[in-house]
């Protein structure tokens, strides 16, 4: 028999999602006043007017009854590219940054992901464990209801296995769901050289992640002084022959050509992008793989933003993600959708539709999809998970307008209220 596990009644708005899935310039939202919710068996069964819906769906019925009269409702974020599963502290690492140094000279001093990396093989499992739950706890407090959490700070295959064991432990016990990546080609270890670690990570650690099924994705850093495009691509090869998805970071500090060999492996993302040029955009959108923006990360580093226009009129999907990892250290979604308005001058509609279907999107939703993510992630139509925030503000607009405030009041994940 059917269970009523929610209504949120009585809002002064509802964003159902965009209108489509296009990506072109003028990104609207499907959106209600007076608008009311119900969410039945975990999954949205009616959106529109509160008397209709109301008088389908009795507030009284449920199990959860939210009278949001000026709040205004939006769809939970996915967060489609964190690294937050590590152990130690890098603040210190900010300061000098301020002090002048950079990314590539800290880490050539032995900071950077490689002091992560002797933490992290320091940290016992329990510690991960709590770590990344605590991180989870801070995502959900800001509303995000999907995240995506890459390994990457060990570097060997034993150490590796321990983050995505931590990731899988941490996500069974927690309201969000947690995708697993693999990215062991993070960084070249210390004493090592790239061509090297690059066999090791074909050889020793792929077969064991498969072997424990416990990764959806291979990502890969493709950058100047980490793996070169020819690396990348027989990393993601190698994932894809594994079973694992490819993503990749790409055009970060330089245009190394890493866009282009995320079309040719049909990867489902490339992420950062901030050097990548309109061939690159193109060349995305044709074989159908997301753009993942991540302005925090520009932010933390005193960059250029990307420029989302750029792949947007190439027709390509874009997506926005946190990056919360040591060097990036902002849970926040919504943080993540103010940067992208003011500094990316993307409009609140486009901003947040990234921020959500387009997570969604980037983390392969839908029938089929490797992570499976639900088709419809990402929006409150209908058959879509019962994943939604209400705000402490009449309008949607309020997540970038009020930046340095968290507006999320109450979070529902599967129509069960988990925050607020």
């Amino acid at each position: 028999m059917s269970e009523l596990d929610a209504v949120v009644h009585d809002t002064a708005e509802i964003v159902v999602g965009p209108d489509s899935d296009a990506t072109g310039t003028g990104v609207t939202l499907e959106r209600y006043e007076d608008a009311a919710v119900a969410i039945v068996d975990g999954s949205v069964a009616a959106v529109g007017p509160t008397d209709e819906v109301t008088r389908e769906y009795p507030p009284a019925n449920a199990g959860t009854a939210v009278d949001a009269t000026g709040q205004s409702v939006i769809p939970g974020f996915v967060d489609s590219h964190t690294h937050s599963v590590f152990a130690g502290d890098r603040s210190d690492e900010f300061a000098a940054r301020l002090r002048g140094a950079d990314y590539q000279e800290i880490l050539a001093e032995g900071g950077g992901i490689l002091r992560t990396v002797r933490a992290v093989r320091e940290a016992s499992d329990d510690e991960l464990v709590a770590n990344l739950t605590a991180q989870l706890d801070a995502a959900l407090e800001h509303g995000t209801t999907t995240i995506e959490v890459k390994s990457g700070y060990g570097l060997d295959r034993e150490t590796e296995l321990r983050l995505l064991a931590a990731i899988d432990r941490a996500g069974e016990s927690h309201p969000v769901d947690v995708v697993p990546t693999f990215m062991g080609a993070h960084a070249v270890p210390e004493g090592e050289d790239a061509a090297g670690y690059t066999q090791r990570v074909i050889d020793e650690q792929l077969p064991a992640v498969a072997d424990q099924g416990i990764a959806t994705f291979c990502d890969v850093f493709c950058e100047e002084d980490v793996f070169t495009p020819e690396q990348s691509r027989r990393i993601l090869e190698a994932g894809r022959e594994h079973g694992l998805s490819p993503k990749i970071h790409a055009e970060e500090f330089a245009r190394t050509g890493g866009a282009q060999i995320g079309a040719d492996v049909g990867a489902v993302s490339a992420d950062h992008l901030l050097r990548a040029t309109d061939e690159d955009a193109a060349a995305l959108a044709e074989a159908d793989v997301v753009a993942t923006l991540l302005p925090a990360a520009a932010f933390s580093l005193d960059t250029e933003y990307a420029d989302p226009a750029q792949f947007r009129e190439a027709g390509a999907t874009v997506a926005l993600a946190s990056d919360f990892n040591p060097n990036c250290h902002a849970q926040s979604m919504g943080f993540t959708v103010a940067l992208a308005c003011a500094k990316m001058k993307m409009t609140p509609e486009a901003a947040l539709t990234a921020a959500t279907r387009g997570g969604a999107r980037a983390l392969d939703a839908g029938d089929g999809g490797a992570s499976g993510v639900p088709t419809d992630s990402g929006t409150i139509r209908p058959g879509a998970p019962g994943d939604l925030l209400v705000l402490d503000a009449p309008s949607y607009v309020h997540v970038p307008y009020s930046f340095g405030v968290n507006r999320v009041d109450t979070v529902l994940k599967g129509g069960e209220r988990v925050h607020g």
